[in-house]
């Protein structure tokens, strides 16, 4: 077996975020053909309980601790250096002393970093001579252009200035590396679109997957809901912001006229640390905030079925896809399946009765109350959606298509 360092901004475990479920699976992969040493940030205390099972799948595991307030104020240092802020903000003298030691003791030919960020970690000579893949996920820089049109100034001049920025960082990294990885088909022609100096066969989609053997509708969950309730959930990271305006907006503007024609309907947010904002939903009729929960499953299936309603997205909602391998109806606006579909190269079009898709709250509604009018035709939509994810979203097969690119030394 050939030694790989990679580098991941979060620890890969547990796989409870989206990112973490891409990274999560990255290495379990690879840890069938490389031996790893993996460096990463840990920016959630609890998580490190979890070291000794990221370690099964790694020859050395180096972390180190990120205290997200005091990284905030060090990427203001970003304002005087020129440099986008969110590189400073994963800084690590520890870490970068880590990874030179480990290329220098060690016979490490293939890199592979996950964020744009940890590519900042080997970029210097010697390590250019190194094959050296980029896994970026989504275009971030695309995300804080998103952020800034819906900030006030000052933050809209900061976002933008971080999209700027960011996207430099992106395009030199992507002429410097062999190869550049996004999360889906879309995110990798958008960022051809905006480097149009970079040979396009070097930006490639490598899609994620669904572990459908956890996602199964077939296994008996316990009810984590009343009997009289008809419920319509929403998974995710409850601190993340485009979440945040997710249910915000559904449940301030789409959820009161369902609730309205359908009392019995209720609105479940289902997600770790909610954010003030999230808990003050609360408040609104049959709007609930679980926070976070040992198992997301349970909600997802006996729902009744699963909302998307993100005016905010990059790459593919993981959220989205393990509610269709539940067997779960998915109602999402347009922004929140971008990125589902077949690979590049795949003819197949999506097959939207497993999906219904609205973007304003009028159309919403009136998809929501047909769901919960039909039940028979909501169950044949959720096994619609998962016969799609078995067919697209299996996690090995998606995944090879990165092994050519950290071979081809």
């Amino acid at each position: 077996m050939h030694n790989l360092l990679f580098l991941v901004h979060r620890i890969p475990f547990p796989p409870n975020k989206g990112d973490k479920v891409r990274s999560f699976h990255l290495l379990r992969y690879l840890a069938q053909h490389y031996r790893i040493w993996l460096g990463a940030f840990v920016d959630d205390p609890d998580d490190w309980r979890h070291i000794d099972e990221v370690r099964r799948f790694c020859t050395d595991v180096y972390c180190v601790p990120l205290d997200q307030r005091q990284a905030k104020l060090w990427s203001l240092r970003g304002l005087a250096t020129g440099e986008p802020l969110t590189l400073p903000y994963y800084r690590h003298a520890g870490l970068q002393s880590w990874v030179d030691r480990v290329l220098e003791t060690q016979k490490i030919e293939r890199i592979l970093t996950f964020s744009s960020p940890m590519a900042q970690y080997v970029r210097r000579p010697p390590h250019d001579r190194l094959r050296r893949v980029m896994d970026f996920v989504d275009v971030d820089s695309a995300k804080w252009a998103q952020y800034a049109d819906e900030k006030p100034w000052p933050l809209s001049w900061i976002y933008r200035r971080e999209h700027q920025r960011l996207l430099r960082f992106e395009q030199t990294v992507a002429r410097e590396f062999a190869a550049s990885v996004f999360v889906t088909a879309e995110e990798a022609a958008l960022f051809r679109r905006l480097s149009p100096s970079i040979p396009a066969e070097q930006v490639i989609a490598v899609t994620n997957g669904v572990d459908t053997d956890y996602f199964d509708p077939n296994r008996e969950y316990p009810n984590p809901y009343s009997a009289q309730e008809r419920v319509l959930v929403f998974t995710g990271a409850m601190d993340y912001w485009a979440n945040v305006d997710a249910v915000d907006w559904f449940a301030r503007t789409v959820f009161p006229e369902i609730h309205h024609a359908a009392p019995d309907s209720q609105f479940y947010i289902v997600g770790a640390r909610p954010t003030a904002a999230v808990q003050q939903l609360a408040t609104l009729p049959g709007v609930h905030i679980t926070g976070t929960v040992p198992d997301v499953r349970p909600y997802i299936t006996h729902a009744w079925f699963s909302v998307a309603p993100l005016r905010i997205a990059r790459g593919v909602q993981n959220k989205v896809l393990e509610a269709m391998a539940m067997a779960k109806a998915v109602l999402a606006t347009s922004a929140a399946i971008e990125g589902i579909g077949p690979s590049e190269g795949e003819s197949e079009n999506l097959d939207l009765e497993g999906l219904l898709v609205a973007d304003d709250s009028a159309q919403l509604v009136q998809q929501a109350l047909m769901l919960l009018a039909d039940s028979a035709e909501t169950k044949r939509c959720g096994h619609s959606g998962r016969k799609w994810v078995l067919r697209h979203y299996d996690w090995d097969r998606n995944l090879s298509r990165i092994l050519p690119l950290l071979d081809n030394c």
